[in-house]
């Protein structure tokens, strides 16, 4: 197969899948307003909704697209995903009700398998020692459409509220067709695994894949990871505003200077990185690396000073990725959609607590509840969750690479 083009699509699957997300956010607020006719407050409760709606769907249906993928292959479940999302954004450029943006949102939801399918997809082309690094290029995909997805959606903006879900739905067709051309199918015969029910569902896929040795500790930090990383789009943008009186411009660039940091240390940096210091030190640097950040951000007050630590919280990035690949490596071939099913339930249920809990931070510590004016609180509350991540990291065994399905 041509491994080259299929790992291109990939990384496009899943900058496709980041650039979604920034691509319509900047249009959210007045295509609520227009449908619903409600004012900004009313708008945000919607937006609030929707955006739980679709992780919710992502934690119920994650494990039975990664099984199911286990059964019938990456590429059907990747293809047919980036079709269904296409049409998910044309009925979203449609809707003319919130309950068709909610049905939207549901649709997006469940058939959202691009990155857990693809991080499966990768586990199966890469040897044991390459997959951390691979994982990194997914990493770095997203960092790309972090990037390229909220510039993109609001100058598209300018030709109207519903012009950048017709783009998104272009682009996801556009690579549904490369795909189909040239992805081969990565599951063969002697990893194809029948697909049952008890698995396929997140409390029997997290049964299954947490019985392997060491992986409940990994999912834990993992979950608690997600949870602490979300304090960048969590806040940032109220953290900005308050701390350095940051407008949208200043905000927006220097999330898009974030996203370019993660996509050089996650697509270029990672694998010399782990070359040299392997897999579990990677994850003991990148935590330690994101507390010095965290704890950094919790007390700056000076706005170029937190530009100038980019490249300290892009470097913590390189935790993800390693603690993938340690996680891949426990599992056996057939099982590895439904491991990255699995991780994919487990974030989506961090990034359904980890709002509440940043946003509720930063609301206590800024708006006179608390014992201090702390408008960085949300970072030394990530700090402080990153180091239980390390603790409970340097205690876990490592895992064995298992010789059986």
């Amino acid at each position: 197969m041509n491994k080259r083009l299929a790992v291109i699509f990939i990384f496009i699957s899943v900058m496709l899948d980041s650039m979604g997300i920034g691509l319509i956010m900047p249009v959210m607020p007045d295509l609520i307003q227009e449908v619903e006719g409600q004012g900004i407050g009313g708008a945000a409760v919607w937006g609030g909704i929707l955006a739980t709606i679709f992780a919710a769907m992502q934690f119920l249906f994650g494990p039975t697209l990664g099984s199911l993928s286990d059964r019938y292959g990456r590429r059907p479940i990747l293809i047919i995903s980036l079709v269904i999302m296409a049409f998910n954004y044309v009925l979203m450029a449609l809707a003319f009700t919130i309950w068709l943006l909610i049905i939207a949102r549901v649709i997006g939801g469940i058939t959202a398998a691009t990155q857990s399918t693809s991080a499966a997809y990768m586990a199966d082309i890469s040897a044991p020692e390459e997959k951390a690094a691979n994982f990194g290029l997914i990493g770095a995909a997203f960092g790309v459409g972090f990037v390229l997805g909220p510039l993109m959606g609001g100058a598209l903006a300018e030709f109207g509220t519903r012009a950048p879900f017709w783009a998104a739905a272009f682009l996801a067709m556009t690579n549904a067709v490369f795909g189909y051309y040239v992805l081969p199918e990565s599951v063969t015969d002697r990893i194809r695994r029948p697909f049952e029910w008890r698995r396929a569902n997140p409390l029997g896929a997290f049964r299954n894949i947490g019985g392997l040795p060491g992986v409940k500790r990994l999912l834990l930090i993992s979950f608690v990871y997600t949870i602490a990383f979300f304090v960048y789009p969590g806040v940032w943008a109220y953290f900005g505003a308050e701390r350095f009186g940051w407008g949208p411009g200043m905000i927006g660039l220097s999330l898009g200077i974030f996203g370019i940091g993660i996509a050089v240390v996650q697509g270029l940096l990672i694998r010399p990185i782990l070359n040299r210091i392997g897999e579990r030190k990677a994850v003991i640097l990148g935590l330690s690396v994101d507390v010095l950040a965290f704890v950094a951000l919790g007390f700056v007050t000076n706005g170029w000073v937190a530009l100038a630590l980019t490249p300290l919280t892009a470097l913590g990035s390189i935790a993800g990725p390693a603690l993938q690949g340690i996680m891949s490596r426990t599992a056996a071939d057939n099982q590895q959609g439904e491991l990255q099913g699995t991780v994919s339930s487990i974030n989506a249920v961090a990034t359904i607590v980890a709002p509440l809990m940043v946003t509720q931070t930063f609301w206590f510590f800024t708006d006179g509840h608390g014992p201090v004016y702390a408008p960085g609180a949300p970072f030394i509350l990530s700090a402080i969750l990153t180091i239980g991540c390390i603790l409970v990291f340097v205690q876990t065994p490592r895992p064995k690479r298992p010789r059986g399905t």
